[in-house]
Order: structure tokens, then sequence, then C-alpha cells
């Protein structure tokens, strides 16, 4: 009997056989049909934008393909009903905020574009957090209605019932299928530059996640600096498979493309033998774009060892790749060296680099079409200005000492502070308006002058910008030195029985910390202390090799990468006082 991946394989060939590698202010009501054309308001949302696209098609997931002018009216007469639910007559809610959890299709484009129509705060949900999460995030924002559709209705009603709050189910007839333009209708005309858009919650790698409010001017700037770095058109194709309860989903995966008319695939989940068909079909639209999180590449790669072992078939992916897809991105976590490396091997591709965090959108990208450094982030996106500082000894004038301040024109180093690390800080317009509800943190994120403290160590050389970690977690104290965790790891994933690792500091009376390594091996490989210290001589120096080697089945990584480094030294030291990094 032929097994269903060899079967899948085969379907797989043959398609490639046809292929040849190649604040609120005063509000006055506009009509619906003249709203999108006599928009201004250079902070305006992407829906706003969508009429212009008409017939274009926008998106296209498993219910089959949607125009912009579809979502349009699907989502106005989405926001009518919720209007009406709320009981707002004006129609504008006011920034109250709508929570929604949909899946990675066109009902999560219509819940959003209908909770901004509606003048309310969109808070995406995910599917994979507990109630107890959803239950959280939704009362936290004080949610005044929540939005599912049909495949999450059963485990939202609960939570809303609980908190008292209206669930509004979304059918399939709210968000697929030809829409009709009403007969009449009008939409509030707004003030897009201060209005609140989205909150989105903070992983909570190193807290309890906290609610991040960015307005429509925060997420234009992000979107358009984006739009003209890596150069989006309206004739690219995007493949999404990432959550869209994060900045690397819900802009820059859906919000870019949608700006300039471009066509969203959405894949309901991420699936390696789908994502390969999709990058070597010969059907249209045709994938050119892709971005995804350092995991997500590391399991293609390993689905490309599996099933793609002739050489025949090895030289038609690397030519397809090469030649049809413009711009692979990488992000969300730190990308390992043996990753890219293996990527570029494999597509002809090496992965665009770039930084950034729910506080502040995107900030720093290598370029798209000079060279690239690998392990850097590049260099400041338009309106983006950035700085590395080290804490003033002296608490006199500023409170801090500057060693280097760039922008999109260039860097600036302080002299006697070359390549010196330091916290980086960030200013601009893509930065968050608030955490909600929670002032104090939200003064105490910013320097006295008004920059954001991203928290993470950085350094500028070689003409570029290197993130070195998490302050409080990647930034390891042992014997007098610092040392970066991300570095070590980089480093550790090239030994060749090392599958994947994490690299945390234990507090310790005697070294203030010890380098522990929590390592993932790959399969039928063994390894112990003594032979990764002999290993590491060669490329590391002696203060920064593991003093630890903790050899365990499986990283716990969340949806996006990411590891809970706190997490970890509490279920490996858990009579262990302290946190990492203080």
């Amino acid at each position: 009997m032929v097994s269903p991946v060899l079967m899948s394989f085969r379907r797989l060939i043959c398609t490639l056989a046809s292929c040849r590698p190649a604040p609120l202010k005063h509000r006055s009501i506009v009509s619906l049909h003249t709203a999108p054309a006599a928009q201004l308001d250079l902070s305006a949302p992407v829906f706003t934008r969508a009429l212009a696209f008409g017939s274009r098609v926008a998106l296209v997931d498993r219910h089959g393909h949607h125009t912009y002018k579809d979502l349009y009216w699907h989502s106005f007469h989405l926001s009518r009903e919720i209007c009406k639910i709320l009981g707002c007559a004006s129609g504008d809610l006011q920034e109250e905020r709508i929570s929604f959890l949909c899946s990675n299709d066109a009902s999560y484009v219509v819940a959003q574009w209908a909770s901004w129509m509606s003048g309310a705060i969109a808070v995406p949900l995910y599917r994979k957090h507990p109630p107890a999460e959803l239950e959280y995030f939704i009362q936290d924002s004080q949610s005044s209605i929540v939005i599912a559709d049909q495949e999450h209705e059963d485990l939202l009603r609960p939570v809303a019932r609980k908190l008292g709050i209206p669930l509004l189910p979304l059918t399939p007839r709210a968000y697929t299928g030809l829409s009709e333009e009403p007969s009449e209708g009008v939409l509030p005309e707004q003030n897009w530059q201060d209005r609140g858009a989205m909150i989105i919650y903070t992983s909570g790698t190193t807290g309890r996640p906290k609610g991040v409010l960015s307005t429509h001017h925060n997420i234009r700037a992000v979107v358009t600096g984006l739009v003209h770095k890596w150069a989006w058109s309206k004739n690219d194709v995007i493949l999404h498979v990432l959550p869209l309860h994060h900045v690397h989903g819900v802009i820059n995966k859906l919000l870019c493309p949608l700006w300039v008319g471009a066509t969203c695939v959405m894949l309901p989940e991420f699936s390696s033998q789908l994502v390969w068909e999709k990058f070597l079909s010969s059907e249209t639209p045709r994938i050119n774009v892709f971005m995804a999180v350092p995991t997500i590449y590391v399991k293609l790669m390993d689905y490309y060892d599996k099933h793609f072992t002739q050489p025949y078939v090895k030289d038609f992916v690397h030519a397809v790749c090469k030649e049809k897809i413009r711009l692979m991105v990488s992000g969300s976590a730190a990308l390992p060296l043996p990753v890219l490396e293996k990527w570029k091997n494999i597509t002809g591709h090496t992965l665009l680099e770039r930084y950034g965090m729910t506080e502040i959108g995107m900030a720093l990208s290598n370029p798209l079409n000079t060279t690239r450094l690998p392990g850097s982030v590049g260099t400041p996106l338009p309106g983006v200005e950035v700085r590395i500082v080290s804490e003033n000894p002296q608490k006199e004038g500023c409170p801090y000492m500057l060693h280097a301040e760039g922008n999109e024109q260039g860097t600036k180093v302080t002299p006697g502070f070359t390549e010196k690390e330091g916290e980086l800080l960030v200013r601009g317009p893509s930065v968050f308006r608030e955490y909600w509800n929670k002032p104090k943190e939200t003064k105490n994120a910013f320097t006295s002058d008004g920059w954001f403290k991203t928290g993470d160590t950085a350094v500028f050389k070689d003409g570029a910008y290197w993130i070195r970690g998490r302050t409080s977690v990647d930034i390891i104290k042992s014997g007098g030195y610092k040392i970066s965790a991300l570095e070590v790891e980089r480093l550790l994933l090239a030994h060749p029985s090392i599958a994947d690792v994490a690299v945390i500091g234990v507090p310790d009376v005697t070294w203030g910390q010890r380098v522990t390594a929590v390592v993932t091996l790959r399969e039928s490989h063994s390894l112990t202390h003594r032979e990764l210290k002999t290993w590491a001589r060669d490329i590391m120096a002696p203060y920064a090799i593991p003093s630890e080697l903790l050899l365990v089945e499986e990283i716990p990584r969340n949806q996006m990468g990411k590891i809970n480094k706190k997490d970890l030294v509490r279920q490996f030291y858990p009579n262990n006082q302290g946190d990492p990094g203080n």
C-alpha cells in the first residue's frame, strides 16, 4: 500500500512537472459611496482603500477567493450589526473594545475591519490560548462584545457568559460570497490620527501579558514604512501561515499586502507539506513573498530532507524558489546561523532579518536588494529613530550615556563608544500609545525625554544593528562578564549533535549566574558536558562555555518561536530563589 505522504508527494511532483523555474474631534456624516475617495486623513486604516481596489482578489482561503469590494461590504454589514447590538445609534463606538476569535481566513479580516468601521478598538484573540487566558484578555481590555466564527463559538460562549457580555456568532454567510452594497448607509467620519485601533497582548515571556494599545496612526506608520522598505506592490502574493494575534502576522503579513492591493493566500494553520506545495505550484495566484519565524523554517527544512531526496528535485526546488519568490523574511525570534545558511543552500534566498516588538511595530530591517549581514537586524526603517545607551553613573543631566544614534539616513557613534553594547531605545510615529489601563507601566516604559525602552541589549557594528537579547534574561552576568545568551545559542547550534538549544543564566552565589545550556539532541545522537566543553574551546571564550548541560526531549516555545527562559529556570531549579538577570 502506498502511504498518504508518498501519494501527496507524487501529486506534488506531477504538479511541478508543468512548472518551468523561472483624541476624538467633531464628527460629520459622509456617504459610504464617497468615503474612500474623500478620505484625506493620512492615518486612515486599510479598509478605506479597499473600494479603490474593487474586484481585485484580496484573499484566498479555504472558503475561496474574496475581492476587496466583498470584504469591504461584508465588514460594513457586520459593523452595523455590532452597533445595533450595543445600542449605538451614531454608528461610532468611540473606542469601545471588541474582542474577536476567528480562524486564519476572511472571517478575521471582516471582524477586524468591522471593528474599525464601528469606531472601536480591535482585540484579536488566539485559539490556542486556554479559556482562562482568553477570559483575562477580554476582561482586561473591558471588551463590550465578543465575536467568534463558527469554529470557536463553543470555546468563547461560556467565557462571554461568565463575563456577562454579548457573543456575536459569525456564520460563513457573513464573510463569504458576494456582498450586496446597501441602498443607503453612512459611516461616521472620524479623526483617525489619535484614535485607538488595536490592543495586542504581549507574549508574557518576562511577566503577565500587557495590552499594547496602538493607534491607527501607529499602524499606518509601520505599514507604509515596510511597504517602502520591502517594495510591496499590488502584484505581490504572500503566503500567510502565522497566528493573527501578533504584529508579525497582523501587520507584516496581512495589512501590508492589503494596503497596496496585493493578494494574501491564507492557510488555516501551518503545514510543511502545504507550504512547499504552494511554493512550487504553478497555479495562480503564485506565491512570491513569504515570512515566518525560525521554527517554521526548521520544520520546512526537515520536510525537505525527508521528501526531497532526489538531486533533480532539489535542483528544481532551488530554481523555482530562486526565480519565482522575491522575498523571504524571518522574525519574532533570533535566527540561528545554521538555519540561515541551510535555507540559502535549499532555496537560494538569504533570509531577511528584521527587528520589532509589539510596542513599536517594526523598527529595523536588513536591506531588500543589497548585501545582508547574517545575525544583524539592519538599520532603521523610515520614520524610526533609535539609540543605544547605558546608564549614566553621574546621574546628572541626561539619565543615560549615548553610545550611538541613528535613523534611516545613517548612524552616528559617540567617540569612545564604538561597538559598545547598551539598551536599545526607539522613537517615532510607530511607537504605541499606552499599555491599556496601566499608566504607571506606560510611564516607566519611556525615558524622561520620550524614548521607548525596549529592554533589549544591542550593539552597532559593521554598519548595522545587532540584538544581543533581552537584557533581563538573555544577558548573563557571570564572573564579571556580560554574556549574550543568543550568541552562545548561535554557536552551539553549529554542533552536529544539537537540534535545539536555550541558554539560561542560573543564579549562583559565587559567579552571579551560571551559564547553562538546555539542549535537545538530534535523533540517535549523544552528548556529554565534557564533550561539549572540549568542542566549544575552539569557538567560544572560556567564560561563555556553558558550565552545565541539561538534555531534554523538547524545548517549549510559544507560537512565535519564543522561549520563556524564566519559566525554564523555575522548572529546572525550583528551589533557586531570584530571577535570572537581576
